[in-house]
């Protein structure tokens, strides 16, 4: 958007579809990434994935056609990016995907679903990295369609890391740089789990007593703790409520580790050069793997414990920032969007 609005010629309509609503997990990010009141905000809520997705569909639906829109950007892997698209398709018009071609090779995970069928219907397919243009290629998507852009999510950190500094998040919490590690936890398969949501946590209390811990819980991650009644070393892990993406940015700049099972995260993590442990058997993002500091040790809570120390002991793994996560990828897509447009009018 940021840089879109350097063109005179752009008019942009920002549409929330109301996915993410809780003030902690929706209202703080645009307050805090600068980002303008939606134009619509079409207040679907939560549901099942049947529900949201239609709920979206239904709506904005009515968007479109009394909008008309040149191109309909769509982000990520959620249940708006694949429902906006199906409207926008159907409706004939074009539409973009920004973060395309992303893969874990696992359906049993909704976003997964979500990739494969947005990017097939995507007139314009934006990747992060290398390895989505190949993925894209392998399902016959024509090359012409694809662009690696780079990561638009590390335009954003790159942009607001000072800020994030600023925030002093380590001295809030009476924390030193390097003497602590961050977890995030929330995924179906971890922590809906009772078995290895008590694995998990007897792992990272053990952990915790060579390492501190700061743990910013999800919602559905402490209601699973506290319905299973699983214990938590108050004195070694520091429970906090869902921080802010500024608040969070600022402690994964100067965390020891990071142990996550987000996407996001294990990105951030590699810009950052902070080790990364991701309790996940696969991820959509293999760049992080490959070239970053991330590292699967999946369900194999003996793996993330030798990893941790392998860590503290100054033998975690060295990693490198992937081609294009600059904090251009913006500029990029703005301008293949410009070229498109001049070229329909030629």
């Amino acid at each position: 958007m940021t840089a879109l609005d350097q063109y005179a010629v752009v008019k942009q309509q920002l549409v929330h579809t109301g996915q993410h609503y809780d003030a902690n997990m929706s209202d703080i990010f645009f307050t805090q990434l600068g980002l303008p009141k939606p134009d619509i905000n079409l207040e679907v809520g939560s549901g099942s994935h049947a529900v949201q997705t239609a709920q979206i569909m239904i709506k904005f639906e009515e968007v479109v056609i009394a909008e008309k829109p040149d191109w309909v950007l769509v982000y990520g892997d959620i249940n708006s990016t694949v429902a906006a698209t199906l409207v926008a398709a159907k409706l004939h018009q074009p539409v973009a995907h920004v973060e395309a071609g992303l893969r874990s090779g696992d359906r049993t995970m909704p976003e997964e679903i979500n990739r494969l069928v947005t990017d097939q219907i995507a007139d314009l397919l934006l990747t992060p990295s290398v390895d989505g243009d190949e993925n894209l290629l392998r399902e016959g998507v024509a090359q012409e369609r694809i662009f690696c852009v780079g990561n638009v999510m590390i335009d954003t950190l790159v942009r607001l890391l000072p800020v994030a500094e600023e925030m002093a998040m380590m001295e809030r919490l009476a924390l030193q740089p390097q003497d602590y590690g961050l977890i995030t936890l929330h995924r179906p398969s971890n922590v809906d789990e009772p078995a290895m949501l008590a694995m998990l946590m007897e792992t990272l209390i053990t952990i915790s007593r060579d390492l501190p811990l700061v743990f910013p819980i999800h919602p559905r991650t402490r209601r699973r703790l506290e319905q299973l009644a699983l214990p938590i070393d108050k004195a070694n892990i520091k429970l906090t409520e869902p921080l802010g993406y500024l608040e969070f940015l600022g402690l994964q700049r100067h965390a020891k580790l990071i142990i996550t099972d987000s996407g996001g995260i294990q990105e951030e993590s590699t810009y950052l050069g902070v080790p990364c442990l991701t309790v996940r058997e696969n991820t959509e993002r293999p760049v992080t793997v490959t070239i970053g500091t991330n590292l699967l040790v999946g369900q194999n809570m003996q793996r993330l414990s030798l990893e941790t120390q392998r860590i503290l002991a100054g033998q975690g793994k060295q990693g490198a920032i992937p081609p294009l996560w600059d904090g251009k990828a913006g500029e990029r897509v703005a301008q293949i969007l410009l070229n498109r447009e001049i070229h329909k009018t030629v």
